[in-house]
């Protein structure tokens, strides 16, 4: 379903943004691996464009976790590892389930509606065979379900978490982890259960959607845990 990512031609577009924009497709797509050396003379040639955007570019991914910097390897693409990625998952339900007990009790109907835009531009991304449309629009809907809780601190926390999850979404999206669950049924069930966390959200059922977010997160980790140990 994934395909190689390709420069994409913006001539308004800052060059240093177009190179972030292209790498950090790269990187969530896997086209560059974890814990691979990116060599800038390699990343010239990839995307055709010069040294001063793409240190840039770096130096921008580089604040946001996507890539380290080791003393000997030079620039690396963020490892994923069984331990990091177990503590990324604690830290979402954690977060995640408190945002609830915020959300019910303040007027969210403004991200409840950008919540059903993010989920139908999913469903449109599934239809178009497109798993890196589908990543992004699920990223975009637990964003606006963050924002829900108009707290500025939790809303940078969940982006933190849910950006170093991008990856992990594509494997989920791109791979048929579980043969008894095809990747159709797997899409049906993911955007099916947002639009309930939707509902759940606009009735102030917390307690509901606390299952809901509880069973969701469940779902994704339990796919991942499982391709990273078999």
């Amino acid at each position: 379903m994934g395909k190689p990512v390709k420069m994409q031609n913006s001539p308004k577009q800052p060059l240093a943004a177009k190179a972030y924009e292209t790498l950090v497709r790269k990187i969530i797509c896997l086209e560059y691996q974890p814990s691979q050396h990116l060599e800038e003379n390699q990343l010239v040639e990839d995307l055709g464009i010069g040294r001063t955007p793409i240190r840039e570019a770096l130096v921008r991914l580089h604040g946001e976790k996507m890539v380290e910097s080791h003393p000997k390897k030079g620039v690396v693409v963020r490892p994923i590892t069984l331990q990091n990625t177990k503590a990324m998952f604690e830290s979402m339900k954690l977060i995640e389930l408190g945002i609830v007990d915020i959300a019910v009790e303040r007027d969210c109907s403004v991200f409840l509606e950008k919540m059903k835009t993010a989920n139908q531009v999913a469903q449109k991304a599934v239809m178009a065979n497109n798993v890196f449309g589908l990543v992004e629009a699920n990223h975009e809907f637990h964003m606006n379900f963050a924002r829900c809780s108009q707290n500025e601190f939790l809303i940078r926390a969940v982006n933190d978490i849910r950006t170093e999850a991008k990856r992990l979404s594509y494997l989920s999206y791109d791979n048929v982890i579980d043969p008894r669950r095809p990747l159709k049924t797997h899409y049906e069930s993911v955007t099916g259960e947002h639009d309930k966390i939707i509902a759940g959200l606009a009735a102030r059922d917390a307690k509901g959607v606390k299952k809901l977010i509880t069973e969701h997160i469940f779902t994704f980790r339990e796919r991942i845990i499982v391709f990273m140990t078999t």
